[in-house]
């Protein structure tokens, strides 16, 4: 083997290696950003089921404070008076019909 079938071989190894490096490089850096965007979309999935876990919560409150009202109103004494005074409507409209 003479000096230059030796540089030949030397370079054709050489350029094989660059081209393996640079495939690789691009390779490493479309599994990074792969990675990042995969990690990203996973934050966005935990945000959306805490946002969602707090929006459960706060119809659970909402639903409470009806809840409060309602007893409010079925427990005041106003309410009861209004009651009484409809059924003593209803009973008297019962009486014109029976005379009737």
């Amino acid at each position: 083997m003479d000096a230059v079938t030796v540089f030949i071989i030397m370079a054709f190894i050489f350029v094989m290696l660059l081209v393996c490096l640079i495939f690789g490089t691009i390779a490493g850096k479309r599994d990074r950003a792969h990675k990042i965007q995969k990690l990203e979309l996973e934050a966005r999935i935990e945000e959306a089921k805490a946002a969602q876990v707090s929006r459960g919560d706060q119809t659970q409150a909402d639903l409470e404070d009806r809840m409060r009202v309602l007893e409010r109103i079925v427990t005041d004494p106003g309410a009861d008076l209004s009651r009484q005074i409809e059924d003593l409507r209803a009973e008297t409209e019962a009486r014109k019909e029976a005379a009737s």
